[in-house]
């Protein structure tokens, strides 16, 4: 497959500390020895990010009409007053008939939506932080009867019919090429907005993901069959993408191996197959490649080379020589739960400590650590780890769902 040439990546080449820069909202201060590599700087594009820590997207339901509320900017701020160096903002949709697949999620597209990120970007930046947005299509996982028009079915590499009824419809040439120019534009917005950088969902089930996986994609064109074709929308999509933006304006590429419906669900069975997805996309333009684990410690590959011990992003950052974000029930005791987030049962996990994610970001396995559900219910979770306070930290629970904890 042709690739275009790469733009800059946004890299690890800033010189390693014991006691970095002030934390965006906490002033300087010394760092626990455990955790130090978590609080170095990291070049990011135009920017050096204060550490190695990154807020994870995490859907939040709470943009009535898909238009960010002063609730939500109170929200990404509170997260760099606590000493977060990069937010990635919740999954927001492109301008695309099907993107999106949830109530009350926020939009990337018309004007009120994105007047109402500007108020974000503009938050957080003055707080010194930086954020990206994640750009969504929920492909597959949309259904008729979800909002803003519930007459649209979801879309997908290949047709899903339930009970009789076309749910998911297959989509056309236009139909892919519409999606793709909804990316595109909506990077291109977020770069006119102030955002850092952008980032492209291509995890979970969702639009990108759904052409990856051989069981959502029947396709027989060039976008079906063989691994090579099955990356081809994302590659495309990157493409586009990169041509929208500057070349220092970083594209951040998340994605996954398991599935909302299925948790032992790959896209790459061996090491082999993983370098055939990602390589292309490295060559088309992605700068950081987000992997997203159920537990980031994980080995990816246990039966390869022997029984490899590498997790998926240390996998990853070997394939494409680019910096990688590795994420997972970090700073939790417990992985999260098929459903969890849809039940209304009360699910408690209790703060771990960070020791080993800091060990294996020393050691090369990656170069950022997301941290999602920790961050949802302490804001200030980022200062406790790196005060070697954690026994301070409000553990999560569900009821850091049903609002946002500022």
């Amino acid at each position: 497959m042709d690739t275009a040439t790469p733009a800059p990546a946004a890299n690890s080449g800033a010189t390693p500390v014991t006691t970095p820069a002030a934390q965006p909202g906490t002033g300087a201060h010394p760092v626990n020895a455990a955790v130090a590599p978590l609080f170095q700087p990291f070049a990011f594009g135009r920017h050096t990010l204060a550490n190695r820590l990154v807020m994870a997207p995490m859907t939040r339901n709470k943009s009535p009409g898909g238009v960010p509320t002063d609730d939500v900017v109170a929200y990404y701020r509170r997260r760099v007053r606590g000493g977060v160096g990069l937010l990635i903002t919740e999954g927001t949709t492109i301008n695309h008939p099907a993107a999106n697949g949830y109530p009350q999620v926020p939009a990337f597209h018309g004007e009120a939506a994105l007047a109402g990120w500007k108020r974000v970007v503009d938050a957080v930046h003055a707080e010194g932080g930086r954020i990206i947005p994640q750009l969504w299509h929920v492909g597959i996982a949309r259904r008729p009867g979800v909002e803003p028009d519930p007459g649209v079915p979801g879309y997908g590499p290949s047709a899903i019919v339930a009970d009789g009824v076309e749910v998911v419809r297959a989509m056309t040439q236009a139909d892919i090429d519409a999606v793709i120019a909804a990316f595109a534009q909506a990077a291109a917005d977020a770069e006119r907005l102030g955002f850092d950088g952008a980032e492209l969902h291509g995890a979970h089930g969702y639009i990108i993901d759904d052409f990856f996986w051989e069981q959502t994609n029947r396709r027989t064109d060039a976008y079906g069959g063989s691994l090579e074709n099955r990356t081809r929308f994302a590659v495309e999509i990157v493409r586009a993408v990169r041509a929208a933006v500057s070349p220092d304006f970083p594209i951040v590429f998340r994605f996954s191996q398991w599935k909302g419906v299925d948790y032992n669900a790959r896209i790459a069975q061996t090491p082999e197959e993983l370098g055939r997805i990602l390589t292309p996309l490295a060559g088309a333009g992605v700068d950081v490649f987000h992997v997203s684990t159920r537990r980031y410690w994980e080995p990816a590959f246990p039966d390869a080379d022997g029984g490899s011990p590498d997790t998926l992003a240390a996998w990853t950052k070997r394939l494409t020589g680019k910096p990688v974000i590795a994420v997972g029930s970090v700073g939790l005791d417990g992985a999260f739960k098929v459903g969890m987030f849809a039940n209304r049962d009360a699910f408690e996990v209790k703060p771990t400590d960070v020791d080993q994610a800091a060990q294996a970001l020393a050691r090369g396995d990656f170069d950022l650590l997301g941290v999602g559900r920790a961050l949802l219910s302490d804001p200030d979770w980022a200062i406790k780890v790196r005060d070697g306070r954690v026994g301070e930290v409000i553990p999560f629970d569900r009821a850091a769902l049903d609002r946002l904890v500022v």
